[in-house]
């Protein structure tokens, strides 16, 4: 399996400084992302250096990833190898910075490939001010095995991504979401899992029983969600790696839309009973179970704030479907923040902690939106008929979600948007998709 094979890797990865690079005079090369217009900044990535006669291929492959990684964030805008002038057939030659420059290339990638006689993939890569005729930041070499040649593509665009952006990539992630086929009134539902950009997709339940609501671990290695295998919903938690797998709760009642604390060591969920729908936090060492509302409404969704101490959740307690915020321990009166007209739904709180994107439902459309967390600076980001559970990528830049299409021959794909309100587009998957879950940065 890719992970647990670029887990081990990985001890032999080395963020290895190749050559210090100087200073850039005046003002150095940095998009600045605010939530005006942004113009994409204008780039260049030569194919890697193939070192070895078995990395050719591995090289031009890596270069595609890395370019689409940049391109698909909506900052960067690719150079096209048509438009170079010179090109790089050696890693550790100069770079002809004119050469770049005509082109108007403000940023160069260069890098090179070498498969080892022992299966070893070693990836290096620099990044250039081309205009200040500088390397920014250390050149990085990474090593794992060859058939990490993705995920190692993926890091030397996230290693970009920082130092032009001056924030966390996301390219090195995954994303569980409900993969489903067949006619909407039969619809089959799986779990699966994939490369954030739909790559390497790997089914990890039948299509047996309903499945619904993924969601990581912070170890990014366990999966928790509800199925319907018993004939009510139930908890279940897998290990994506071994696909074993156990429910969270024996008891009676119905248990669904679960979440991870920020430690790994609670679970928030909705539990059913006697005809009111609470939430609940259990103890994953102790199966012991905390009761946190209590209210005569339904009250579910729940999703941790960064730093454990919140939980924003949805409820109907007013009378409509709101989004409210309580203490993590329970106390208190929780306080509702969604104040805007229509019904909202699946708050998730962003990994920064400054704001939580949500499900809205108003005037017949549907909306994916973020707001602060204290409700303030409501913002819709997209609208369709039905637009519905975000997730947010590692970096709380971008959000992803599922759309689904009118008709009795509607089905759900997936999407991503910036929180700016830009750069909507589609994630390709080969069945159709709904209930994605990002996420952390892998190590």
């Amino acid at each position: 399996m890719i992970k647990s094979v670029f887990r081990t890797a990985m001890m032999a990865l080395a963020l290895t400084g190749i050559a210090a690079g100087a200073q850039a005079q005046g003002k150095p090369l940095r998009i600045e992302v605010t939530e005006g217009v942004i113009e994409p900044m204008p780039f260049a990535v030569p194919t890697f250096v193939a070192e070895s006669s078995g990395s050719q291929r591995i090289a031009s492959e890596m270069t595609s990833v890395i370019v689409s990684d940049l391109v698909g964030s909506g900052l960067f805008r690719e150079v096209p190898p048509s438009a170079y002038i010179s090109n790089i057939s050696n890693f550790n030659a100069p770079v002809q910075f004119s050469d770049w420059r005509a082109i108007n290339a403000q940023a160069l990638v260069t890098g090179s490939a070498d498969v080892t006689s022992d299966g070893r993939l070693v990836v290096k890569f620099r990044l250039f001010d081309v205009f200040a005729q500088s390397e920014m930041g250390e050149g990085l070499q990474f090593v794992a095995s060859a058939d990490s040649w993705r995920r190692m593509a993926h890091k030397v665009a996230d290693a970009v991504y920082s130092r032009l952006t001056g924030e966390t990539g996301y390219f090195d992630s995954r994303v569980v979401y409900i993969a489903e086929e067949g006619p909407k009134n039969a619809r089959l539902k799986r779990l699966a899992i994939m490369d954030y950009d739909g790559a390497n997709v790997k089914y990890l339940t039948g299509s047996d029983n309903i499945v619904l609501a993924p969601r990581f671990s912070p170890n990014a290695r366990d999966v928790i969600y509800t199925s319907y295998e018993r004939g009510v919903p139930k908890v279940f938690i897998l290990n994506v790696d071994t696909l074993q797998r156990r429910a969270l709760d024996e008891q009676p009642g119905m248990t669904f839309a679960p979440r991870y604390s920020p430690d790994g060591n609670r679970v928030v969920m909705s539990l059913a009973e006697n005809g009111n729908t609470d939430i609940y936090m259990m103890d994953l060492a102790s199966g012991q179970k905390t009761r946190l509302t209590s209210a005569p409404s339904i009250e579910t969704a729940p999703s941790f704030s960064p730093d454990g101490s919140q939980i924003v959740f949805e409820s109907d307690r007013g009378g409509g479907q709101q989004i409210y915020v309580m203490s993590a321990n329970g106390g208190g009166e929780p306080r509702r923040i969604s104040n805007g007209q229509g019904r909202y739904g699946t708050p998730v709180w962003s990994p920064r902690g400054d704001m939580i994107a949500f499900t809205k439902m108003s005037g017949g459309r549907f909306h994916i939106g973020v707001m602060r967390a204290d409700g303030s600076q409501e913002r819709l980001l997209t609208a369709s008929f039905l637009d519905e559970g975000p997730t947010w990528a590692p970096n709380g830049r971008v959000l992803m979600f599922f759309r689904e299409t009118a008709g009795a021959n509607g089905a759900p794909s997936l999407y991503s948007v910036d929180i700016t309100g830009r750069n909507l587009q589609r994630v390709r998957t080969p069945t159709f998709g709904s209930d994605p879950a990002w996420s952390r940065l892998l190590n």
